[in-house]
């Protein structure tokens, strides 16, 4: 279970205090359900996810994690440049506990990525494709009660895209998913339940075609 309770969340910008992004967020997720997040640009998901994630902390409100959840797994920070790929993984493996299973880790990941020699060579050097290729292995050797999905995308030719999507319908049928999307077709196929932001207010949906269709009525107003 991951409970939010009572989550404000503003920033701070060069002119003070900027205007609330969530007010008054109060939600219980199951680690069993799978919730699509939706909204207009702008409307909070991302910062509901990275809070839920623990990348970020609320100006006010609590949230609490009964269950073991992950990384935004598009997030596109949280690997030092000037360490290698091989080195990056080492240092999340000893960071998560991992310690005596880091050989076979870095082996698969090694694998997963199609990396090769790059493995071994700093981040600062990759394209933007391997580094993400390198960051969603990482998320496969976790076993995570919930993971958290940012707009994620599959990198590389055919073939690898494939073997992401088959990775990651493992992970979904495995798992709780709470996903950041807007791919309307993805959503509907791995979240059974939706959270329609607005204006700062969240909308729970039991069925996440109803929080599609909501979501769709605001833009057409």
């Amino acid at each position: 279970m991951i409970v939010l309770e009572d989550v404000h969340k503003r920033y701070r910008t060069d002119r003070g205090l900027g205007k609330w992004v969530l007010q008054g967020i109060s939600l219980q997720i199951s680690r069993h359900c799978n919730v699509g997040l939706i909204g207009r640009n702008g409307a909070g998901k991302s910062t509901l996810l990275r809070l839920i994630g623990g990348m970020d902390i609320p100006t006010r409100g609590r949230v609490e994690h009964h269950c073991r959840v992950s990384w935004p797994l598009g997030l596109g920070a949280g690997l030092q440049g000037s360490l290698t790929g091989r080195q990056n993984a080492k240092f999340v493996c000893r960071l998560h506990g991992l310690n005596g299973e880091i050989p076979e880790k870095l082996a698969f990941i090694q694998e997963f990525t199609e990396l090769g020699d790059a493995f071994d060579n700093p981040i600062k050097t990759y394209s933007s494709g391997m580094s993400a290729r390198l960051k969603f292995a990482l998320s496969l050797i976790f076993n995570f009660d919930v993971y958290l999905v940012d707009e994620l995308t599959a990198v590389g030719d055919a073939l690898f895209k494939k073997k992401c999507k088959q990775a990651f319908d493992q992970l979904a049928g495995q798992a709780g998913l709470i996903m950041v999307s807007h791919d309307e077709a993805a959503l509907k196929n791995y979240c059974q339940a939706g959270i329609w932001l607005h204006q700062g207010q969240v909308y729970w949906f039991d069925d996440i075609n109803e929080a599609v269709a909501s979501y769709r009525k605001s833009i057409a107003a």
